[in-house]
């Protein structure tokens, strides 16, 4: 058995360009989806996953603290609210915080990749094997445990490497990570290594690696020796198929769960009314009513 991680990097800089317009003033992780912040869901994965620190990795000085402003007890505000009786505007600001989590900064000061993100971690994260997650997917699953819940479980069985994975068109591949020496027993794929972003020609599975992921600590001294890939930057992926090559195992997982990547206008909003629906029974009667009579 392997102890399940207790922190989770989180990074949050970049210009999150594919978001404009909105994203000129606001970062990604603060557009709401059925009236929660997008970064919330990713907190709320961590809880549900028993991690209990955060650490996030930001661009600026505004990025920080617009995140350390977010996840702060707000006295004043409660007490307002106990005053006005809005019990349920209340119990929403109290469920920000989920019980015991705790919250790191670390600061990437230059674009140098998701690779050198995760490295700015190095220091907090300390002897300690630990989680990534993307803020901008966002995955829904009807019933049962959450994707990052699901791959803890694996860990915890198998050690490794542990991601979430997805089967794409061949076509597709070429956007993402792929599975080397992919051999499939169940929903688990192990695999003999990782490319990132192959050329449609050199597509090694149909299994794209997508995150998260459960890493072990090792990774961490592996990252600095991995030079820029095909996209001028120091990639993870890059990192993890380093570790694989040195004889660490991967994992992949096809979990459970509907991905939206919220790093698109597109999909946020598909994500939005998904979940709308899901909790509120006068919007799918709104909808229903409002498919019927409009002449679209």
């Amino acid at each position: 058995m392997f102890k399940s991680p207790e922190v989770c990097v989180l990074p949050v800089a970049g210009l999150s360009t594919r978001n404009l317009p909105t994203t000129k003033v606001l970062h990604k992780g603060f557009m709401t989806l059925n009236n929660k912040p997008v970064i919330q869901y990713a907190v709320n994965a961590c809880a549900e996953a028993g991690i209990k620190e955060i650490v996030f990795i930001y661009s600026d000085d505004a990025c920080k603290n617009m995140f350390a402003k977010y996840y702060s007890p707000a006295p004043e505000l409660e007490e307002h609210l106990k005053a006005k009786h809005k019990d349920d505007l209340l119990k929403s600001l109290q469920e920000i915080i989920p019980a015991g989590m705790r919250f790191s900064f670390a600061c990437q000061n230059e674009p140098k990749g998701n690779g050198h993100a995760i490295l700015m971690a190095k220091e907090i994260i300390g002897k300690r094997d630990f989680a990534v997650m993307w803020v901008d997917d966002v995955y829904i699953n009807l019933h049962g445990d959450g994707v990052l819940k699901q791959l803890c479980d694996v860990y915890t069985q198998k050690g490794g490497i542990v991601e979430n994975i997805m089967e794409c068109p061949r076509e597709e591949m070429v956007r993402y990570g792929a599975l080397i020496g992919a051999k499939r027993d169940g929903n688990i794929v192990k695999a003999s290594g990782l490319v990132e972003k192959p050329k449609l020609e050199e597509v090694p599975s149909n299994y794209a690696s997508m995150g998260p992921y459960i890493i072990p600590n090792e990774v961490l001294d592996i990252l600095p020796e991995v030079t820029k890939g095909s996209n001028g930057e120091i990639n993870l992926t890059d990192a993890l198929n380093l570790a694989a090559i040195r004889g660490m195992p991967i994992y992949g997982v096809l979990t459970k769960g509907m991905r939206f990547d919220c790093g698109t206008n597109v999909d946020l909003q598909k994500a939005d009314i998904k979940l709308s629906l899901m909790n509120s029974g006068e919007l799918r009667a709104y909808t229903r009513n409002l498919l019927d009579t409009m002449d679209i």
